[in-house]
């Protein structure tokens, strides 16, 4: 799809630290959490919370009481009469919040919706499934996170097979993984420098966790949380996870916790609440796509070439580019097609080393994107990431 009327204020967006699973964030209600750190990033942006008319939730794990979702998270941060969707599409949610909250501004449905996309992937839901014809009239019961990770009830395979099938088809080896993956770490390490200074662009940090009384801080957390150390020699050690595969634990992402939250409106209301006024971010295109049954690595390829017909661009136009790429085979395959140089994207780096919390992966390099454009004087900016069912979602922002 493309638009023509829907802007971002330049600064109104934001993303906390992205803590691995099992860290700091992981008994934290993500609604919660993500309620403290939007009232912060409001506050430190001087947006009031009356600004918006709508609002678009992003999650894809089901939480205590996250049935009240939308409404519930409005009232949190300020704004008890407006409500909003819960949007769940797997680790396309984040880029899914952005393209519906944009079709309805589009649209003339409303003039400033906040997009908030949020998940904790740590201690995630046991469901119980009732199932009266089971023997004795026992249920079936899930482990959300963990069992969604390891069987698709279509292709009937984990995700990481579906990217040791993509692996195998391009020819694609370890050390080729592990290439692409010491440069993703060292990309990374640019946004670290000066005290994590890229960060410090849109990051709502520090973040305390404090305990249920909200009284002790059990924790701070100032920028992500969990990130491995790379080095050649450690990867080279690594052996396949699967028997007869190329993808070892050192070659893809971890699972994580955390949120992101972005604005979009009409050109005139960006420009009041923009931090720049001289800078103009818009949304240009989204695109999604799914690729063949079982190859999920390969998603991003087709949702970009999408979002880059609906706007009628092509990928030679893009001056900066963002994936997310659970697996570093993602980036193989991605720049194989598309005519890429893997070190001419995920400049300071991307989810295959900071981590994915699902929900707000996508809506976080979006922002990075918006932020690496802005530095290198504008142009188009381009997000594709892939998802759960062999499904990708990208989105064309433009920085002027």
């Amino acid at each position: 799809m493309k638009f023509e009327n829907v802007y971002i204020p330049y600064g109104g967006y934001w993303s906390s630290p992205f803590s691995r699973w099992q860290g700091s964030f992981a008994n934290s209600h993500p609604i919660l959490l993500a309620a403290d750190v939007t009232l912060r990033a409001l506050k430190e942006r001087q947006i009031a919370s009356d600004t918006f008319d709508s609002l678009v939730l992003g999650m894809t794990v089901p939480q205590k009481h996250s049935f009240f979702g939308g409404p519930w998270l409005a009232a949190l941060i300020g704004s008890p009469a407006i409500t909003g969707p819960v949007v769940s599409q797997a680790c396309a949610t984040g880029a899914q919040v952005i393209a519906s909250s944009g079709m309805q501004v589009e649209v003339g449905g409303s003039q400033a919706i906040l997009g908030i996309a949020l998940d904790r992937c740590s201690n995630g839901p046991h469901v119980y499934y009732p199932n009266p014809l089971g023997t004795g009239g026992r249920g079936e019961t899930e482990e959300w996170v963990w069992d969604n990770f390891n069987f698709d009830p279509y292709a009937r395979n984990a995700m990481i097979q579906t990217a040791e099938n993509v692996a195998k088809e391009g020819g694609f080896t370890t050390e080729q993984q592990n290439d692409m993956m010491l440069l993703r770490f060292s990309q990374y390490q640019d946004a670290l420098k000066d005290d994590g200074w890229f960060h410090k662009r849109f990051m709502i940090t520090p973040v305390e966790v404090k305990d249920a009384s909200g009284r002790k801080v059990l924790a701070t957390v100032k920028d992500d949380e969990g990130v491995f150390p790379t080095t050649k020699e450690g990867l080279a050690r690594l052996k396949p996870v699967l028997e007869g595969g190329t993808i070892t634990f050192g070659g893809q992402t971890f699972p994580a916790d955390g949120n992101a939250g972005m604005l979009l409106t009409t050109r005139e209301k960006a420009r009041e609440l923009s931090r720049d006024a001289k800078i103009t971010v818009q949304l240009i295109a989204a695109g999604t796509a799914r690729a063949k049954k079982g190859y999920m690595a390969q998603a991003p390829v087709p949702a970009a070439q999408r979002a880059l017909e609906s706007a009628g661009l092509a990928i030679k136009d893009m001056r900066a580019i963002k994936t997310h790429n659970p697996f570093a085979v993602n980036d193989l395959y991605f720049c194989a097609e598309m005519g890429v140089k893997p070190e001419a994207m995920n400049h300071f780096g991307s989810s295959l080393i900071f981590g994915h919390p699902q929900g707000p992966t996508g809506m976080r390099l979006v922002v990075e994107l918006i932020e690496e454009l802005a530095m290198v004087g504008g142009g188009y900016g381009l997000f594709s990431g892939c998802a759960a069912g062999d499904t990708g979602m990208a989105c064309i922002v433009k920085v002027n």
